[in-house]
């Protein structure tokens, strides 16, 4: 079965909240951080089809209590209305197995920052998870790219060194990620073993 994943993040498509979306007709959406809640509830709602996402260095900083609730009234720290945060979890959605791991390279103060090694703990505890549960890994979702695999020369768009290592890890068939926006003549198409690596500002639709 092929299922028709469309993954969104950082900037909001306009076109997205016209007939685009009808047209695209999503299996599962995917957010790779940085976009407006109420975005992300819209997307939702029209489609109503599950809406994965984890968070980007400019989202606000979500209640642990309450961060896979999916319940929220704007962006006040629960998150969007009707979506699932997959940030440091594993979820099926649409017959795949999703991982996600949010959040950039620490820059400055604000959530949802950490350095090299907060972040490779984190990568850890996800790769742990995995191997526990005998769980494997379809999509790999993060907001920032894998160091040296799409990232920037610029600080605050470094990639992380360990999501390389988890990445060869878990195998994913795809890793999604924003963050890095990439402009000139297309890049090319980068891997980690049979992993595809796929940038996806603003948005792109993917058949799995």
């Amino acid at each position: 079965m092929t299922v028709r994943l469309l993954a969104v993040a950082d900037e909001l498509e306009e076109a997205l909240w016209g007939e685009t979306l009808d047209d695209l007709r999503p299996d599962v959406i995917v957010s790779c951080g940085d976009l407006p809640f109420e975005f992300l509830e819209n997307l939702v709602s029209r489609t109503d089809k599950p809406l994965l996402y984890v968070p980007g260095n400019h989202d606000p900083e979500l209640r642990p209590s309450t961060l896979y609730s999916g319940m929220s009234m704007e962006d006040d720290g629960i998150g969007p209305l009707g979506c699932e945060s997959i940030d440091g979890r594993i979820v099926e959605a649409a017959g795949l197995r999703f991982a996600g791991l949010g959040g950039s390279i620490r820059y400055r103060p604000g959530p949802n920052q950490y350095s090299q090694s907060e972040f490779a703990r984190r990568a850890f505890r996800l790769r742990l998870r995995a191997w526990v549960r005998r769980r494997h890994v379809d999509v790999l979702v993060t907001h920032s790219p894998p160091a040296g695999y799409g990232d920037s020369v610029d600080a605050p768009h470094h990639g992380f060194k360990s999501l390389v290592g988890l990445t060869r890890a878990l195998a994913p068939k795809l890793l999604l990620h924003g963050h890095v926006n990439n402009f000139g003549p297309k890049a090319r198409e980068l891997t980690i073993g049979p992993t595809r690596i796929v940038n996806a500002i603003p948005f792109k639709l993917i058949e799995l």
